[in-house]
């Protein structure tokens, strides 16, 4: 492991636990990949609020369209066995779909771009308003016209992917369940995935939770239903640690990986951009990708009721990052980009200098936290509440054991002022000082709050 990817993983895990203390999101679990293999994860908050039980990184959680690059990464093994080129029409394969259906071809299929209705004229199955289609069902909609022209642009599509699902068990004569785990699964190594549920009673399974808003608190949601026909486009049940194992194996510089790098390139290109989107972003073959930060990178997110996940993969550094959380309202995906951010920051200023490397800690204020994190041979002033909490961040230049100058900050900042440590008796620092600006532990200015604002009952007369 890289020496800065150390103090990178160790700030994004104490910026990920101020943030989902800030949101009072239930849980997350977070795994960082280095070179294919899993250098650190961990987990914060619970799996069920309502039981207390805590979570761990064994947890497994729903991981909802991550299971597209699996359904994808099984297409492109057939094609490697010469089992289907990406150019026949999906009805060579599968009977009984309409014309224009038939027609589509599984490169329009894997790319969403093939026309096919995103879920039909019932979306009930994502709110938990009915199951998830069975085969019958999707057929069904499968039997009606396409909504646009195919490939005329990207039209994301859940039953796109159950179809390719349907084609995987028309050319291997098995359930998909059966040959995406041994083909696919098993073949990458991974021993805590799932294609769908049901998974052994006695392995840890995260519960959802639905947003505290309109109820007014949170209510757990069970997971643990079967995505049926679905299964191929978001059934899934994985660890943070496996999705960033299997994911890392895409990459078309991974060493290892069950693909050859052929497919990893045609799966990870740019095929369609996002046509309506504020920010750029593109999918390839059951791959999104885009540019965070200046790094470029590639992976996929999901939602199933309950669960928020998102996984990018920086191919340049041998990098993937996954996090799982377990809410509806879940922040992964502004975390994701948050822990790219801090990443990219520490890969270009590299692992601090010992001279600095004690200025660190979080230290609190009326107006939040402030984060001291040593980079390179600076300190940064870093904001946690922020999703990037280096953006436009003031930085410190250390000139003594506890002193410092702010050599950096913005126009509407302290720049050119002092920084400095205060010490007790005892040694232990007890204060920041930014300039004229004073931050203390924590407890110590929770207690400042309480005393300054919080209500007093009367003491009562006598």
């Amino acid at each position: 492991m890289e020496p800065w990817l150390q103090f990178a993983a160790e700030y994004i895990a104490s910026w990920i636990e101020f943030q989902l203390r800030a949101s009072q999101q239930p849980g997350c679990i977070v795994a960082i990949a280095h070179r294919g293999k899993v250098v650190t994860e961990y987990a914060l908050g619970y799996a069920n609020l309502d039981s207390g039980e805590k979570l761990t990184p064994r947890h497994r959680f729903r991981i909802a369209s991550h299971s597209k690059s699996f359904t994808a990464a099984g297409i492109m093994k057939l094609r490697e066995w010469r089992k289907l080129r990406l150019d026949d029409p999906i009805g060579q394969y599968v009977k009984g779909l309409h014309p224009q259906v038939a027609e589509t071809t599984i490169m329009q299929l894997l790319s969403h771009s093939a026309g096919i209705t995103r879920d039909g004229a019932d979306a009930g199955q994502f709110t938990d308003r009915r199951p998830y289609l069975n085969q019958e069902e999707l057929m069904a909609d499968l039997k009606l016209p396409l909504v646009i022209e195919p490939g005329s642009r990207l039209k994301y599509s859940n039953h796109g992917f159950g179809l390719l699902g349907l084609a995987i068990e028309a050319i291997t004569g098995e359930p998909y369940r059966d040959w995406i785990e041994r083909e696919i699964i098993d073949a990458a190594g991974l021993r805590e995935t799932t294609a769908n549920m049901p998974i052994a009673k006695d392995i840890p399974f995260a519960r959802g939770h639905t947003p505290r808003l309109p109820l007014g608190r949170r209510a757990v949601i069970p997971g643990d239903n079967s995505a049926h026909a679905i299964t191929p486009a978001g059934g899934f049940v994985s660890t943070a640690a496996d999705t960033a194992r299997f994911f890392a194996q895409l990459a078309p510089n991974a060493k290892h990986s069950v693909l050859s790098a052929t497919s990893r390139r045609e799966m990870t290109r740019k095929h369609w951009r996002n046509p309506h989107a504020s920010l750029e972003g593109y999918y390839g073959l059951g791959i999104m990708s885009g540019n965070t930060g200046g790094w470029d990178w590639f992976g996929h997110s999901g939602g199933f009721q309950g669960y928020i996940s998102r996984t990018c993969v920086i191919p340049a550094r041998e990098l993937a990052i996954t996090i799982l959380t377990n809410s509806t309202d879940g922040w992964a995906g502004f975390w994701l980009d948050g822990a790219m951010h801090i990443s990219r920051t520490f890969a270009t200023g590299g692992a601090p200098k010992r001279r600095v490397r004690d200025w660190t800690g979080r230290w609190w204020s009326q107006w939040g936290a402030v984060d001291l994190v040593p980079i390179g041979n600076l300190v940064i002033a870093a904001n946690p509440h922020a999703i990037n909490p280096f953006m436009d961040a003031s930085e410190i230049e250390v000139t003594g054991r506890d002193a410092g100058r702010i050599s950096l900050a913005g126009g509407y900042g302290s720049h050119g002022e002092p920084a400095r440590r205060t010490r007790n008796k005892a040694g232990t620092i007890t204060d920041i000082w930014l300039a004229g600006s004073n931050l203390k532990p924590e407890k110590a200015v929770a207690a400042e709050i309480d005393r300054r604002y919080a209500p007093h009952k009367p003491r009562p007369a006598r």
